[in-house]
């Protein structure tokens, strides 16, 4: 509807508009001549109505939108138009939402017009309802209708001026303000023209005892102070939202200013959710259920049908297929709701970097943690700060943070020479838009100039820089040689000082700044990320809490010297894979909707230097994704200990922000008195006085905020306040004056007035040994202690607060690292994380009795369960894939003869077990190479680490004896999988070895029965068969891990197993040989052999 940008006004009910103050070429338009219109913000036809009329949401400018972007923008946005800013109005057939409580009943549209009568007001009551209902247009406030029946301005005539009391000589008399002229303004009306017959209403002032003269005339003060106004409005309607801070965050009610439309490109969402297509997990659910009730049957028939014979084994192989099913279901239910989400980086750009502007995206610490230099090779952790510092991200938003827990002089060389490399690096990287920015992975990459018509120049700065990166690797392979033996009086600097770490365990804080500072540029004089060394001071006779206590150091040194809202936490191994890893995180930290409810954003592992068959399910794609996805669709993935982007505030310990609670559903289709709707329709009558005094004061305090915004007042916020007092916080987060102020800061930010040398003062106070004593450090603040997988703990406090978070899968892997590919080493890095479920199982922050009645959501808690109790699974396990073996050498089995419905039952179930990993397949896009494997490891796992794990656990909560932490080792490629193939002795090699063993015996002796008793033992034979060569198959990975590639085993492990299947042997033969009881029976042949 084109307007010539004059104001319209008019009632849906009544079908007319009234276009004030149109000009000649304005025209009578009915409702019907505005069908066939698109909505302006999804470009849906706008729909018609059931009276045969197109659906109008704003009475007051009739803007095209349809009926459901007119009851989100109502539910979820401003409620008001996006053109004119009036609220909207509830209409018939939408449900209530919060503030329709202030409106009558009634929509009131056909009372719209109507006069009001002002005879029994004073002056001051007159003002006030004039102001009201100037400063709440298409309101019902005070009773003030819209004079829509009222005549308009001539055709010539224009917007009339406010004044001040001065005349001003550029305006003419016959614009004098609130004057109605006599002629009638052009009306939209279904029906003909007004009949000209007729005579035409006379004007009707608003108060008629006032003298018109007293209004004065506009003034050009009014006039300047609108430009102003305008001004602002349209900076505001940038493509770009400037929040104004220096972190790009919004404060106040920025976020719902009422004068930015929702069309603004800028103003979208900077990401959505992807549910996964109803045709993939219909199907199955459906088979979850199905599987549910196939388990009640299983489970009926197997109770009720026990095995006299062999009742022990019987009874023994329920228990574990009970346990078995429990764990099934805690681990199925939470991908219930699975989903994907995408991202919108270009949104992102346009709403927080401007062209000629600074950037406003927010700020992002970035943390790398190492501790042995001699495992994690300091030319790994090189490439992972190198990548960091390459990030496609503003310089001065990024800081990296290097902590050295194990206080080496190598790490510190080897950081003092990347910086150095870094200003050649960095700027390549920036400069061509490489990818990776890894130098190590980049340069190992097989590119073919001629194909992809690469510049001359890049191909001559990148053989030069290629250059430049073998030189690099000298320089780090030779201090790793020099650092293999070390002095006997410790290592000096370069003055002759001696090195603060040469004791590991008894050493000052040390912090070193080697990016960053002025003057350090990179070669073409642009500046540089910050790189910060930091080693936290270590005594005897303090816990330092390992990698969690190395965590909250670098968290409060970060928050004294930079102070970034965001932290990226990853491993010396992960380099960032896609420099646009930051930007993606973003997208989702700082979305205006529902940003600020997000504590951290998880990224999945991917890794290098994987054999193709990935023996041993290190890349774990199930777990990454078809699990944390079903994770994502409730509160959000676990936190898995690297690749993540965190909100500092949550780590505080706080609680997510709460949402304002929308009112109860409500249906138009019954009278108030209806049951199905009781309660849900509040009448006003009913609203308590301080709840309609809370109102009144709320909307009062939006026209006030109106009227600044008008007038120019600029209204100032305040900071953030805090109902602690400065001992409690103190007592929460320590003595640092410096970092408890920073904790306040959720945009973050450090004092402006703060000399760099003062900072760093505070920032190696809040690293010595002994400030966490008597704080809330590792209980409620920063990286939880407790366990040796800190990661799980602290990512289900912050659920427990409310938070939730975000599983992000970009299209190119955000991090890669690297993973131990031999069986020693896999097996150790799953005894890790099995010991820190068992240490959380028996600690206070038991999932399965702490956090009721916080923010943790059933299904997610089912999850954090399942991540506790999985090691407990190593004892049945165990013990189920023993049963084949006994069960062939003393011909038992623990399922009877089976009869019809049986074997019908227990086809469905292994159809069903079979169908869900086929969807799960599906719809996780995982292929049937690494399900299989993850299934093999699973029982490889469970059979070795999964049981250590769970001796240690007890051992070290009954007896208090503690297990030493054990790096993995994350070594240099020095050939493709040469790891593979090396033999590392460990204990945890016994168990899944005996299990091989004894079943590959139970084979031999059960074939061998059958053919010694004749066909008929055959039948019963291939039960067993069947159930020891499932275990067989499953153990088949650990087998070839034990042959290596020399195809032969290690002396250890042949002594070992012969012992244990040697023992075990001789007791079957003990226990039931093959000859009968009462010996061998003789009986004569018949022959005469004399």
């Amino acid at each position: 509807m084109n307007t010539g940008g004059r104001l319209i006004a008019g009632s849906h009910n009544r079908n007319e508009f009234v276009l004030i103050n149109a000009d000649e070429n304005a025209r009578i338009k009915s409702v019907q001549e505005l069908s066939g219109q698109v909505c302006q913000i999804c470009e849906d036809e706008i729909e018609i109505t059931v009276d045969g009329e197109p659906f109008v949401a704003c009475n007051e400018c009739a803007f095209p939108v349809c009926r459901p972007c007119y009851e989100y923008e109502r539910r979820e946005g401003n409620q008001a138009c996006p053109q004119c800013k009036t609220r909207y109005k509830r209409l018939k057939g939408s449900p209530r939402v919060e503030g329709d409580e202030e409106e009558d009943d009634i929509d009131d549209l056909e009372h719209e017009f109507d006069y009001v009568n002002f005879d029994g007001l004073s002056p001051e009551q007159v003002a006030e309802a004039m102001l009201s209902s100037r400063m709440n247009t298409g309101r019902d406030i005070s009773g003030i209708p819209t004079h829509g029946e009222l005549d308009s301005s001539p055709l010539s005539s224009k917007i009339p001026l406010l004044t001040y009391g001065e005349e001003d000589t550029e305006i003419s008399s016959d614009r004098h303000a609130l004057i109605v002229p006599p002629s009638h303004g052009y009306r939209c009306h279904p029906s003909s023209f007004p009949d000209p017959s007729i005579p035409l209403a006379q004007p009707r002032p608003m108060v008629p005892k006032k003298d018109i003269a007293v209004y004065g005339y506009g003034s050009v003060a009014w006039k300047d102070r609108m430009e102003d106004w305008k001004k602002r409005q349209n900076d505001k309607l940038q493509v770009v939202k400037h929040g104004g801070n220096d972190n790009g965050n919004f404060e106040g009610n920025e976020l719902d200013d009422p004068d930015l439309p929702m069309m603004d490109e800028g103003r979208q969402p900077l990401s959505r959710k992807l549910p996964i297509p109803s045709s993939k997990i219909n199907p199955y659910r459906m088979i979850i259920i199905l599987r549910l009730v196939v388990l009640g049957l299983f489970f009926h028939y197997r109770i009720l049908h026990p095995v006299n014979d062999a009742y022990g084994l019987w009874l023994t192989s329920v228990i574990c297929e009970i346990w078995f099913a429990v764990s099934w279901i805690l681990d199925q239910f939470p991908k219930w709701y699975p989903i994907e989400r995408e991202t919108y980086l270009d949104r992102l750009s346009l709403r927080y970097e401007k062209e000629g502007k600074p950037s406003e995206l927010a700020s992002v610490d970035v943390f790398v943690s190492t501790v042995d230099p001699m495992k994690e090779p300091p030319l790994i952790t090189a490439n992972t700060v190198l990548s960091i510092l390459s990030v496609d991200y503003p310089v001065e938003k990024v800081a990296c943070y290097v902590s050295d827990d194990g206080a080496a002089m190598l790490t510190f060389e080897a950081l003092s020479e990347t910086s150095e490399f870094a200003r050649k690096w960095v700027p390549f990287c920036k400069k061509f838009n490489i990818e990776p920015r890894a130098p190590e992975w980049y340069f190992s990459q097989k590119i073919d100039y001629l194909k992809n018509k690469v510049h001359p120049a890049f191909v001559r700065e990148r053989r030069a820089m290629k250059r430049e990166y073998e030189e690099f690797k000298v320089k780090i392979n030779g201090l790793v040689a020099t650092a293999q033996k070390v002095p006997e009086d410790g290592w000096t600097m370069q003055d002759g000082t001696p090195w603060p770490g040469n004791n590991v365990r008894d050493h000052p804080g040390m912090i070193q700044v080697f990016l960053g500072q002025t003057g350090v540029r990179d070669v073409e004089g642009n500046e540089l990320p910050r790189l910060v060394y930091v080693s936290r001071e270590k005594r005897p006779g303090f816990e330092h809490h390992k990698k969690a206590g190395a965590m909250n150091a670098l968290m409060r040194v970060t928050a004294v010297l930079s102070n970034a809202p965001y932290l990226l936490n990853v491993d010396c191994d992960h380099y960032i894979n896609n420099s646009r890893a930051l930007r993606e995180a973003m997208c989702f930290m700082m979305d205006q909707t529902s940003g600020k409810k997000v504590c951290y954003v998880q990224f999945p592992q991917r890794f290098d230097g994987i054999d193709l068959h990935d023996r041993y399910s290190n890349r774990n794609v199930v777990f990454f994704d078809i699990n944390m996805k079903g994770l994502d669709g409730l509160q959000g993935p676990i936190y898995v200990g690297t690749g993540c982007v965190f909100r500092r505030q949550a780590l505080y310990g706080y609680d997510a922000p709460v949402k304002k609670r929308l009112p109860g559903k409500t249906c138009n289709c019954w009278p108030k008195w209806c049951c199905l709707c009781f309660g849900s329709r509040k009448n006003k009558k009913s609203m308590p006085k301080k709840e309609k005094k809370k109102s009144k004061n709320r909307d009062a305090s939006k026209q006030i905020h109106a009227l600044e915004n008008i007038e120019g007042i600029e209204d100032s916020t305040p900071e953030k306040s805090s109902e602690t007092s400065q001992m409690k916080l103190e007592k929460k987060f320590g003595q640092s004056p410096v970092f408890v102020a920073s904790t306040l800061l959720e945009n973050g930010g450090v004092p402006r007035d703060a000399s760099p040398a003062s900072l760093l003062r505070e920032a190696i106070q809040v690293i010595s040994c002994g400030y966490e004593d008597k704080t809330e450090w590792g209980k409620e603040v920063g990286w939880i202690y407790g366990s040796v997988t800190e990661d799980i703990l602290t990512g289900f406090k912050m659920h427990c607060h409310g938070w939730r978070s975000v599983y992000c899968i970009p299209k190119r892997p955000a991090f890669k690292g690297s993973a131990p590919i031999n069986l020693s080493d896999r097996l150790h890095q799953v005894l890790r994380w099995a010991l820190g479920s068992v240490e959380i199982f028996f600690s206070k922050h038991c999932p399965i009795w702490y956090g009721y009645g916080g923010g943790l959501k059933w299904l997610e808690r089912f999850s954090y369960i399942n991540s506790v109790v999985y090691p407990w699974t190593s004892i049945p396990l165990i013990v189920y894939c023993t049963l084949p073996a006994i069960c062939l050498l003393t011909g038992k089995f623990i399922v009877p003869e089976i009869s019809n419905y049986a074997s019908i039952v227990f086809m469905a179930l292994f159809i069903s077990i079979a169908a869900t990993g086929i969807l799960e397949m599906q719809w996780g896009g995982v292929g049937i190479d690494d399900w299989w494997r993850n299934e093999q490891f699973w029982v490889i796992g469970g059979a070795s680490s999964h049981l250590f794990a769970l001796f240690q656990g007890l051992l070290k909560v009954l007896a208090g004896v503690s297990t030493s932490f054990t790096v993995t080792s994350k070594a240099a490629d020095d050939g493709e999988f040469s790891e593979l193939y090396l033999f590392k002795w460990t204990s945890l090699l016994i168990p899944p070895t005996t299990l091989l063993i004894m079943n590959i015996v139970g084979v031999v002796v059960g074939v061998s029965d059958a053919i010694n008793n004749g066909y008929d033992s055959w039948g019963p034979l291939f039960g067993r068969l069947f159930f020891a060569l499932w275990v067989i198959l499953h153990l088949y990975p650990f087998l070839k891990g034990l042959l290596g590639k020399q195809d032969r085993m290690p002396t250890i492990i042949l002594v070992w197993s012969i012992l244990l299947a040697s023992i075990l042997t001789l007791l079957w033969v003990r226990v039931n040989p093959f000859v009968s009881k009462g010996g061998p029976v003789l009986e004569l042949c018949g022959l005469n052999c004399d």
